[in-house]
C-alpha cells in the first residue's frame, strides 16, 4: 500500500551512509504503518462496505453502481495523496539537506583537504539531517493524523 524509501538509489548521494538511512526510514515506516492501522486501515473497511452497498442495489442502473462506488473510493484516495504528498515534501527536504552535505565535502575536497575530513564531515553532516528530519516526524505525524480525521467520509 504505502512504502517510502529515503532516496530512490539514482538519487542517494554516494556518501550516505547506510545507518544513517536505515535510522530514518525506520522511524517514518513505523509512522506509516501506525497510520495504516489506526486510520486508513479503517477507510479501507469503510470503502468496502460502502462499495458492497452499491452492489446491493438492483434498481441502480451499471452506471449508477459504478458512480456509487467511485464515490465510496474518494475519501480513502484522499487519504493515500495526503500520506504519499506530505511523505514526498518530507523525502524532498531530506534530500536537499544531503545535497548541501555533498556541497559542503566537495568544497572541502577542493580546498585541498584529505579524505578521511572530507568522510567525517559528510557523516557529521549526514547524520545532522537525519536527526534533523527524524526530529519532525512527531509533527508530520499529528498534522496527517488530523487531515485524516478531517476526510467526510
Amino acid at each position: 500500500m504505502l512504502e517510502w524509501r529515503v532516496f530512490k538509489e539514482a538519487e542517494r548521494p554516494a556518501e550516505m551512509a547506510e545507518a544513517h538511512q536505515t535510522r530514518v526510514q525506520k522511524v517514518v515506516e513505523e509512522m506509516v504503518q501506525s497510520l495504516e492501522k489506526d486510520h486508513i486501515r479503517k477507510m479501507q473497511g469503510r470503502m468496502f462496505r460502502c462499495s458492497a452497498d452499491c452492489c446491493d442495489r438492483p434498481s441502480d442502473s451499471m452506471t449508477q453502481v459504478h458512480q456509487c462506488i467511485e464515490r465510496c473510493h474518494t475519501p480513502l484516495a484522499q487519504a493515500q495523496g495526503l500520506v504519499t504528498s506530505e511523505l514526498e515534501k518530507f523525502q524532498d527536504r531530506l534530500t536537499r539537506c544531503t545535497i548541501h552535505c555533498n556541497d559542503k565535502a566537495k568544497d572541502l575536497f577542493d580546498s585541498g583537504s584529505k579524505e578521511p575530513a572530507i568522510r567525517s564531515l559528510m557523516d557529521r553532516c549526514v547524520g545532522s539531517c537525519v536527526d534533523d528530519h527524524i526530529n519532525l516526524v512527531p509533527s508530520m505525524t499529528r498534522r496527517l493524523k488530523e487531515n485524516l480525521d478531517s476526510i467526510q467520509q
